[in-house]
């Protein structure tokens, strides 16, 4: 076939011919207009590019972020392309693309490419150390009870294949300081301690953890630091390095937006030897991260449209969108502060918390309270009923309205006088 007739019949399936192998060929070339110098305008704009669900308010982003629609355009176009190159393209530009694209990441996100591997999601991620890490019998591990159930259930299978030792914590819903935070962990620490687990931002509640302060003691006391980051890439502005921790996961399908099945896993360039691979590798040098990330035959689109995504914050700006998922999570946190019966489990500091927050009601138990604001009032929510955290999970997005955190309001006021 010639060259223009390939590119002709490319052009009939909708897929750009700047989408084959050209420098800048993942790139995303979508129109993202100007954004309007009033702020309303730019929320009203954004809201626009999301196709939303008319029967509900969407008040439950935590578990996985619907992306906009310039992003499920790419990746539309990116599904289209593998499966008109088949073959070819997994053979010839699949672990290019993928290195590339790993390399626009770790920029993003603040640390070395030499330290980092796209995964499917946080827990693959968190679980690839946790199982991999060269626990000897005798070997001490420290979590929260508040840390999210896979990686909990993950810890329990090593204590008992590993014949480790393991001791849980609970974080308390207000701290009173930093201090308080990392002395609950430093005070369980042993000579036996190899490893903590610890939530940048805890799914739950969405409380902001002071990690650095928390990886500074840490290593002070010989101790390393693995940080479940899963809702923190893409929802407020930090770099990983600057955190001073070992390891760090986070899924990308979250808050920053990309097709479902998404993550990331940093190894700091100390530990990449000693990490067993969950999935054996070609790649046999130990201190090369990609023999940890055999991740098989999978759906690439979605890695494809990572750099989608990440265009995608860049044009509203990490900034921009750290400072509105705030405001949207104190809009609603100060209206319901003293209303009674009313209980807040999220911080209301500004640097102890962003986007997500968490409400319960004395007088009703999390599933009733959630079950009633779906039926009732159109809102749907999660419920979270365990550690020392009885409500449910509110996780507005960008394209969130105040009228609908107003319509939120309400339904809690009206139900905590039920």
């Amino acid at each position: 076939m010639k060259k223009r007739d390939f590119i002709k019949n490319m052009g009939m399936l909708g897929i750009s011919p700047l989408l084959i192998h050209s420098k800048n060929e993942f790139l995303s070339e979508e129109f993202l207009p100007p954004l309007p110098a009033k702020e309303d305008e730019i929320w009203e704009l954004i809201r626009k590019q999301y196709e939303l669900h008319p029967d509900f308010v969407n008040l439950e982003s935590g578990y996985y972020n619907i992306i906009p629609k310039p992003t499920m355009d790419k990746h539309l176009q990116h599904i289209k392309r593998v499966n008109l190159e088949g073959s070819y393209y997994m053979r010839n530009h699949r672990f290019n693309d993928k290195a590339s694209i790993t390399a626009k990441l770790s920029d993003k996100v603040g640390c070395n490419p030499s330290e980092l591997i796209i995964t499917r999601n946080t827990t693959e991620s968190l679980d690839l150390v946790i199982a991999g890490f060269p626990w000897k019998e005798g070997d001490h591990a420290i979590h929260a009870i508040q840390d999210y159930g896979a990686m909990q259930d993950m810890f329990s299978q090593v204590e008992k294949r590993n014949g480790i030792d393991v001791t849980r914590i609970s974080i308390p819903n207000h701290p009173k300081n930093d201090e308080e935070i990392v002395s609950l962990y430093e005070s369980k620490i042993t000579s036996k301690t190899k490893l903590i687990m610890v939530c940048h931002m805890i799914n739950i509640t969405g409380q902001i953890l002071p990690i650095k302060k928390i990886c500074d003691m840490a290593h002070k006391r010989g101790v390393e630091v693995l940080v479940d980051g899963a809702h923190c890439i893409g929802h407020f502005d930090f770099k990983i390095d600057d955190l001073n921790c070992d390891y760090y996961g986070s899924s990308l399908h979250k808050w920053l937006a990309t097709p479902l099945g998404a993550g990331l896993l940093y190894v700091h360039a100390d530990h990449i030897p000693k990490i067993w691979p969950l999935l054996a590798d070609h790649e046999k040098d130990e201190n090369n991260i990609k023999r940890l990330s055999h991740t098989g035959t999978h759906p690439v689109a979605t890695d494809l449209a990572i750099l989608d995504a990440i265009e995608y914050l860049d044009w509203i700006g990490i900034d921009r969108k750290e400072k509105r998922m705030r405001f949207l999570k104190t809009y609603w946190q100060s209206a319901l502060k003293e209303v009674p019966n009313i209980r807040i489990n999220t911080p209301f500091e500004s640097h102890r918390s962003c986007g997500i927050g968490n409400v319960g009601l004395e007088n009703m138990s999390p599933a009733e309270l959630a079950k009633r604001l779906y039926d009732e009032y159109q809102i749907f929510t999660v419920a979270i009923d365990y550690a020392n955290v009885k409500g449910c999970r509110i996780t507005p997005n960008v394209f969130t309205t105040t009228n609908e955190l107003d319509q939120f309001i309400n339904a809690m006021k009206n139900l905590a006088k039920a």
